[in-house]
């Protein structure tokens, strides 16, 4: 693990102090923030009792340690650790991480309710990071992740009155609502739903209709069409209560459920905006997968989609994960600290330190244009065609129309006997079904603002500023998006390229 700052620095550290001792449980270690949360831990937090993770079983792995052991152990977030002192880390990961093999979303995760007791006993505060982030999910998977499980998080909760509860929500919480945005509960911009006095809405009844309309559709579908009728289904209620897809609504329903059950409890909200690779931690640019940002770049640098639905001064509110991490370390130290009350914070970058829609592509192309060699899985040559944003009426009209005549020549070609597909038809199709998943994220009208998420940084005073980092001012975005996004991206998150006459199970391994 990382060497301690000096003495004295680390004992005003207000976060090394309350977290000493103490044991966290947290779920969603098997993705991207999980797992950086959980690496930040260890390194930084060398005096923390415990770390206690909730992790399903597969098939390969029945069990949460062996599960841990080859499938999170092994990835690249811990390469900083096991090089600074392999040895330290080991002896944590035997010591100090506690495995517990089950399920967030069934009820006591799968637990015996003595197991569940126990665990709760045991643990000082949770962090739920467990989440799908399918934005056009199967509305009953996304409700039971996103939703119906923080019932069992509130479950556990209760067994431990002083649990102090940190809740990964999304800023798209606040759905369609436009202009500056505050951290505060959101009030849907559709259809109406009832309030309590408490501030949160009450979202029952709203949850029993959408399940009868679920089972409805079980009803009478199956197989591939059932999966299809349920995202529909998603996507539709989403957009009929002010969300713009199944994502953003299942995480808002979410936090009314916590906020209900945790009232007057230790219950703080994060919210992140687009979560994209590191800024420094564990190493600058690392990301696991292709985010949201990365499927339209990744498109563009392979060179099939030239426009996209985007208002160019629109903010693209983006945030690193290792900001996001430390965010969550920050609200845990506090919850355990102060008197318990609901507090919502949003990370994000908007408000302090914008980037444009336009200068986000400008910085790609201009990257694109003088460097395309420095990342050879991204580019697999100089991209010769502009990557252009249009408002959403224009961008239906071009891709609409220039479908229709390839269109006519593919169906032509088939008559005739032949059945190849056209690259720019199949291009085209790429473009509007990345336009149908994320052209909300690319033409906002509102600022999300995180004025309490830095106040509360504050608070925890200059030493937690420089140990647990969470202002995007300190983002430069000319470096960060030319130079360490797109080389972490090359690096961690897309293979090689394949190679003629390699085979197709012959490809390069994903560099550490």
């Amino acid at each position: 693990m990382a060497k301690q700052k000096e003495g004295a620095e680390v004992s005003s550290s207000k976060v090394l102090e309350q977290l000493r001792g103490k044991h966290v449980l947290i779920t969603g270690t098997t993705g991207f923030l999980g797992k950086v949360v959980l690496e930040k831990l260890i390194r930084a937090v060398p005096d923390i009792g415990g770390i206690h993770l909730l992790i399903r079983g597969n098939k390969r792995h029945p069990e949460a340690r062996s599960r841990f052991l080859n499938e999170i152990a092994t990835s690249s977030v811990f390469d900083r650790l096991r090089q600074e002192n392999s040895e330290a880390l080991e002896a944590f990961l035997e010591e100090r991480l506690h495995c517990v093999t089950g399920e967030v979303t069934q009820p006591n995760f799968g637990l015996q309710p003595e197991a569940v007791r126990e665990l709760a006993s045991s643990i000082d505060a949770v962090i739920n990071s467990a989440a799908s982030v399918n934005f056009r999910e199967e509305l009953d998977k996304a409700l039971s992740i996103n939703t119906l499980c923080l019932q069992n998080i509130a479950e556990l909760a209760r067994h431990n009155p002083s649990l102090a509860v940190v809740q990964v929500s999304t800023c798209y919480v606040n759905g369609m609502s436009s202009g500056q945005i505050t951290e505060s509960v959101v009030k849907p911009a559709g259809e109406e739903v009832p309030r309590s006095s408490a501030g949160y809405y009450e979202v029952e009844e709203l949850i029993r209709l959408l399940k009868d309309s679920i089972a409805d559709v079980h009803s009478r579908y199956t197989g591939k069409v059932l999966e299809n009728k349920l995202v529909d289904l998603g996507i539709r209620e989403a957009n009929r209560y002010g969300w713009s897809d199944t994502y953003t609504f299942t995480k808002w329903l979410g936090e009314q459920i916590l906020m209900k059950a945790l009232e007057g409890r230790a219950l703080t909200i994060v919210r992140p905006s687009i979560i994209e690779s590191a800024l420094e931690e564990p190493a600058p640019g690392w990301i696991e997968g292709v985010k949201v940002a990365d499927a339209i770049i990744l498109a563009y640098a392979r060179e099939k989609v030239t426009i996209f639905p985007g208002k160019r001064s629109g903010i693209i509110d983006v945030i690193p994960v290792d900001l996001v991490a430390n965010a969550l370390i920050l609200a845990v130290a506090e919850a355990m600290s102060e008197p318990p009350r609901p507090r919502v914070y949003q990370c994000c970058s908007g408000s302090s330190n914008p980037v444009s829609v336009g200068e986000f592509i400008d910085h790609l192309m201009a990257e694109a244009k003088t460097n395309y060699a420095a990342y050879e899985r991204l580019f697999y040559r100089r991209p010769v065609k502009p990557f252009i944003a249009v408002n959403r009426t224009l961008f239906d009209a071009l891709v609409g129309g220039a479908r229709i005549p390839f269109s006519l020549a593919r169906r032509m070609m088939q008559l005739l006997g032949q059945d190849r597909e056209l690259k720019v038809l199949r291009n085209l199709d790429t473009t509007r079904s990345l336009a149908t998943i994320f052209g909300f994220y690319t033409a906002p009208d509102y600022i999300f603002r995180n004025d309490d998420l830095l106040a509360m940084a504050s608070r925890m005073g200059e030493v937690d500023k420089v140990l647990f980092p969470v202002d995007a001012c300190l983002i430069d975005w000319a470096v960060y998006l030319r130079k360490i996004h797109l080389a972490g991206l090359n690096r961690y998150a897309l293979k090689a390229k394949k190679t003629r006459g390699s085979g197709s199970s012959r490809v390069r391994k994903q560099a550490a």
